[in-house]
């Protein structure tokens, strides 16, 4: 992964008329067909059994994002084509949905989970219009509109103290979208998408990321653990 050191809504995902589709590649055929984000499968878990704690099914013992990241395919395979998704998540129907950020995809940015309930109670007090929020028992990722580096460079460089906690999704990043399933459990959507066939609307990087370094920065540790 390239990195840089807002209430819940049910989401009902756009449906085609037909049988009822897999829950991951429903999810998936979303995203790549309506919404045009680039997506591929992740590697998923290896085993049976609930998620958290879970190995990873790459060849890596010890690798520290389990299932979470692309294997084979790699991320440069992402695609919005519908009969490659389709063809995807009917062999593999647990494979965790990975999103390409970056270029015309959304970008994000994530924090520890506690910092990030608070960087949303802080926008909500603050009237910031929030697009999609993604959470896992660790971290939370608000997904905001693409950024290239040079932009978010000037935006950081301005800072007293950026928390190596914080991370970015950009151009040649990647993040894992509900409802997978990784080693640090269930990945669900803390604030959904609206219902409908239009892509989400995304607000601007520098819209959010003053509430999200200050939330960083008052946590108990101060911001400095990186949790995956």
């Amino acid at each position: 992964m390239r990195e840089i050191l807002g209430r819940r809504r049910r989401l009902r995902f756009w449906r085609k008329k037909g049988p009822v589709q897999p829950a991951r590649l429903e999810a998936a055929l979303t995203c790549a067909a309506a919404w045009r984000w680039p997506v591929l499968p992740g590697v998923g878990l290896s085993g049976a059994g609930g998620g958290r704690g879970r190995r990873c099914a790459c060849p890596d013992p010890e690798c520290v994002v389990p299932g979470a990241h692309p294997f084979d395919p790699g991320l440069l395979a992402a695609t919005t084509d519908e009969r490659m998704v389709r063809w995807w998540w009917t062999n593999r129907p647990a494979a965790p949905i990975v999103l390409a950020t970056g270029g015309h995809a959304p970008c994000a940015v994530s924090l520890p989970a506690l910092a990030g309930a608070r960087a949303l109670d802080a926008l909500d007090r603050m009237g910031v219009r929030l697009g999609p929020v993604i959470a896992t028992p660790t971290r939370w990722s608000l997904l905001v509109a693409p950024y290239s580096l040079e932009e978010l460079g000037e935006l950081l460089f301005v800072k007293d103290c950026v928390p190596s906690s914080l991370r970015f999704h950009g151009e040649g990043g990647y993040l894992v979208l509900p409802p997978s399933e990784t080693g640090t459990g269930q990945v669900r959507w803390e604030r959904a998408p609206l219902p409908g066939a239009a892509a989400p609307w995304l607000p601007d990087v520098e819209t959010v990321v003053d509430a999200l370094v200050e939330a960083s920065t008052s946590a108990p540790d101060g911001g400095s653990r990186l949790a995956y």
